[in-house]
């Protein structure tokens, strides 16, 4: 599953080609992803001017003139693909994409001539068109918490979160109400970094009256210094995630722990082994030495 720094990757080409332009066509080719489109789904934004493109926790927000939002997951296997035209392709670099147009199921078609195409062979990922006066209120994304990149994000919002639960730290750090956009692996790299361990309670981050102690520190630190440096190397490319442009994303090669069981631990001084267990039924990859 695309986790935040991936889709601000793909957020970030898509601004690329989409800011500004005019929606001239939009090909539905299969009426349902995820969930069925809305039948009027390509009459709400054909002729409509993007007026900008954010992103909340995993999910893509595309702001038309005519005061909708489009809402868009990528969900397991989901890809835009840019074509600025004819033998052009967004980005200084292109590779070859797979000849899967079987699953090729939205296409837009923008003034500018280039065209947006969203692939999912699993068919997890949705679209969604939502007034922006109603955004708030909606239910994907009313319940979700704060953005872990913004500036109101801090150890003491985090150990108010945690204050009292009784779940392990990772599993705290996955719930989508207490940090938005963080997935598996980010956890991992993210705690690995903090040298905390993944079983540890994650109420051990906030006193009783719910204050941050120096773990809480140690681990907002440590969020915002790995998503930002998986944003800058374009997130991380195992399965399915490449750039708007064809490209796979580089944070992979930077993995200190993920997908490293048995491997040594990379922290001077430490020789430890990196373990592998699961939790709540997604691997888990921690140092047991350093990682307390």
């Amino acid at each position: 599953m695309p986790e935040l720094p991936e889709v601000e990757t793909v957020r970030r080409g898509l601004e690329q080609a989409m800011a500004g332009e005019r929606i001239t066509r939009v090909e539905v080719r299969r009426g349902d992803l995820r969930w069925p489109l809305a039948k009027d789904f390509a009459h709400r934004l054909e002729g409509k001017l993007v007026t900008g493109l954010g992103r909340r926790a995993k999910y893509l927000l595309v702001d038309l003139s005519s005061g909708d939002v489009l809402l868009m997951h990528l969900g397991m296997s989901g890809s835009f693909h840019v074509f600025l035209g004819k033998d052009k392709h967004l980005g200084r670099y292109y590779r070859e994409r797979a000849n899967h147009v079987a699953h090729d199921h939205i296409v837009f078609h923008l003034a500018s001539g280039a065209t947006v195409t969203f692939n999912d062979p699993r068919r997890f990922g949705s679209m969604k068109l939502i007034p922006r006066a109603q955004l708030d209120a909606e239910p994907l994304l009313r319940g979700l918490g704060p953005e872990p990149l913004g500036n109101a994000f801090d150890a003491a919002m985090l150990a108010r979160a945690c204050r009292g639960k009784k779940t392990s730290l990772k599993a705290a750090l996955l719930d989508q109400r207490v940090v938005a956009g963080l997935g598996n692996i980010y956890v991992c790299e993210t705690l690995y970094r903090a040298h905390l361990s993944p079983k540890r309670l994650a109420s051990t981050i906030a006193d009783r009256k719910g204050a941050p102690n120096e773990r809480a520190d140690r681990l907002v630190d440590g969020i915002k210094a790995v998503l930002s440096q998986a944003i800058k190397d374009g997130g991380s490319s195992l399965r399915d995630h490449r750039l708007t442009d064809g490209e796979l994303g580089m944070f992979q090669h930077h993995f200190r722990v993920y997908d490293r069981a048995g491997e040594p631990c990379r922290t001077a001084g430490c020789g430890g082994t990196i373990k592998r267990i699961v939790q709540s039924g997604r691997s888990t990859f921690y140092c047991p030495i350093c990682q307390k």
